[in-house]
């Protein structure tokens, strides 16, 4: 569990199948601003890596967007700017991301998209909006919490297109 600031703002959507989470993380891009810090939990097949293939294409990386689990992280230089894509799954310990300069990343990044934030706990203090994604029957739940005042930007204007607050 992460240690976060509380929430200031909270949105859930419901979401059925591959296709409806990119199109929303493609949505989500368009909300993006410069610094941010998203946290994308679930369990292994929830669909975090999907969602972040949306807010990359969305950001217009035009490519294939694989999972980090072995390299940890995924850089992607766009239009926008940099781009790290961090899949934490593989960490053994928190520790790890200070050997891997992880507060370097942080400094140079438009964004920064961390799966599995849980495994670097107290390394992670800047979590702007984080993304909670359940598995569902019919779909998958995706509740976003804004920690900071740009995730509740994200979160008021993803409310003006009709998701329904939690």
């Amino acid at each position: 569990m992460l240690n976060l600031p509380p929430v200031q703002a909270e949105i859930d959507f419901d979401l059925a199948g591959e296709v409806a989470m990119e199109d929303f993380g493609c949505l989500l891009a368009g909300y993006v601003s410069t610094g941010l810090m998203m946290t994308l939990c679930g369990d292994l097949g929830a669909g975090k890596t999907t969602l972040a293939r949306g807010i990359l294409h969305g950001l217009g990386h035009p490519g294939s967007v694989k999972s980090p689990t072995y390299t940890v992280v995924e850089p992607y230089d766009l239009a926008v700017g940099r781009v790290y894509h961090f899949d934490l799954y593989r960490l053994d310990d928190p520790e790890e991301l200070e050997f891997l300069g992880f507060r370097d990343y942080l400094t140079e990044a438009f964004l920064c998209i961390v799966e599995w934030p849980e495994r670097g706990y107290g390394h992670l203090s800047v979590v702007d909006l984080a993304i909670d994604i359940k598995i569902r029957r019919w779909g998958r739940s995706v509740v976003l919490s804004a920690h900071s005042i740009a995730g509740g930007v994200i979160i008021q204007r993803l409310d003006a297109l009709g998701g329904s607050d939690g």
